[in-house]
């Protein structure tokens, strides 16, 4: 059996409750997908937009709804090995993909402060305007529910704000196109299960400044306290993080403070 058709035939059965439920309970949920919508699926190369590719992939061959999707994998100065590690994975997966290229990697690098964050604006507008390109008016972006609580406890203990990771967002500078995650509802340790099982490898992180760190990790400090920091929690409370969640969706306004 093919790897494509392995990955596929597990969706469909063992990871079926953990991993095609949820993401279509995004869908459903939130509204992500609307007739005529045209999709580019934006694929960095790891496990989590991999995921997502494949699923929407699926959906299109499968829904009740008319639309079009097509992988966008955007080489913001990728080393070869992880430029080629990023293509073959998307043919041994059967997944049709637009390459093209930027230099965000090399303009994030000479940023001193905060270059993380200079690297993601910069990756959101060359996506929407690729995506924009190919006629599409919606790029779907790889966050699962575990980006989405990080995010929020991050915006609240270092941040101090209250601020969510929403599951559509309407672009501000490209007018008439919106993002959507439809892995919002999908944990990453069940995405991470379906690629071992699947025996699949994915680049973790193809950011130059970090590739040469263990694992080429590139999270944030913060992040990574936040990450454990709820390890720590659901040691004792395992639905820690479905109740931060689930606070999402009941926002008590009348509670918060208003300034005069």
């Amino acid at each position: 059996m093919s790897a494509a058709r392995l990955a596929e035939e597990a969706l469909r059965g063992p990871f079926r409750e953990t991993l095609l439920a949820p993401f279509h309970r995004a869908l459903a949920d939130y509204g992500l997908i609307e007739p005529g919508d045209r999709i580019a699926v934006c694929v960095s190369g790891g496990k989590d937009s991999m995921l997502l590719a494949k699923l929407m992939q699926l959906e299109q061959r499968t829904s009740q709804i008319p639309f079009e999707q097509t992988a966008l994998i955007m080489d913001p100065g990728y080393s070869p090995a992880n430029r080629a590690k990023v293509e073959a994975n998307a043919r041994l997966l059967e997944i049709p993909y637009t390459l093209f290229e930027s230099d965000i990697f090399a303009v994030s690098s000479r940023q001193e402060k905060n270059p993380c964050f200079l690297c993601a604006r910069m990756r959101r507008g060359w996506l929407y305007a690729k995506a924009r390109e190919l006629g599409c008016n919606k790029i779907a972006l790889g966050h699962h529910l575990n980006d989405v609580i990080e995010t929020t406890v991050m915006a609240a203990l270092y941040g101090a704000q209250l601020q969510a990771m929403p599951p559509i967002l309407s672009s501000t500078n490209f007018e008439g196109m919106s993002l959507i995650r439809p892995l919002y509802c999908v944990r990453e340790e069940d995405i991470e299960a379906w690629r071992d099982a699947c025996g699949l490898t994915f680049i973790q992180c193809a950011c130059r400044l970090t590739e040469n760190q263990p694992g080429g990790e590139r999270t944030s400090s913060k992040r990574r306290e936040v990450k454990e920091l709820l390890r720590r929690m659901r040691e004792t409370d395992p639905g820690i993080e479905e109740r931060v969640f689930e606070a999402l969706h009941h926002v008590r306004w009348e509670t918060f403070p208003r300034e005069k």
